[in-house]
């Protein structure tokens, strides 16, 4: 791992930046595809909801959403919520088929069990409390 420094975060060999303080929630945001592709394939053995919000910078339901998805992994702890940014990571995105933000995809092992378009916070909602069983 890299060096610590007083603002509380940390490089990592694979230049994400962690953080080194308590953490409140848990959304984590890939800045690299294949980061986000080794991540992604370390989840597939696993049976845990992985919630994705496909955001953008520009787009204001994703600013809207902001809070709401920080509440969610503060609350649904057992859920992991990951934020790609589409003008970032374009390919992924594609790969998804992402078309509008923001998306948000819920996959499990791998394979997509839901999604929902739009900020539509209690569907989102009802969505993760179906799918995180």
């Amino acid at each position: 791992m890299g060096a610590n420094n007083s603002s509380g975060w940390q490089q990592t060999n694979n230049n994400a930046l962690t953080s080194t303080l308590p953490m409140k929630n848990q959304v984590i945001h890939f800045h690299s595809s294949a980061t986000w592709k080794i991540h992604f394939d370390s989840l597939k053995q696993t049976n845990k909801l992985i919630v994705i919000d496909f955001t953008a910078s520009w787009c204001g339901p994703c600013r809207h959403m902001e809070p709401v998805i920080n509440d969610f992994a503060s609350t649904y702890t057992d859920v992991e919520f990951i934020k790609i940014d589409v003008d970032e990571l374009d390919d992924v995105a594609q790969e998804y088929g992402v078309q509008a933000m923001p998306t948000f995809l819920l996959i499990k092992q791998g394979k997509l069990v839901d999604q929902l378009v739009g900020a539509d916070k209690d569907g989102l909602k009802k969505k993760i409390e179906i799918n995180r069983a």
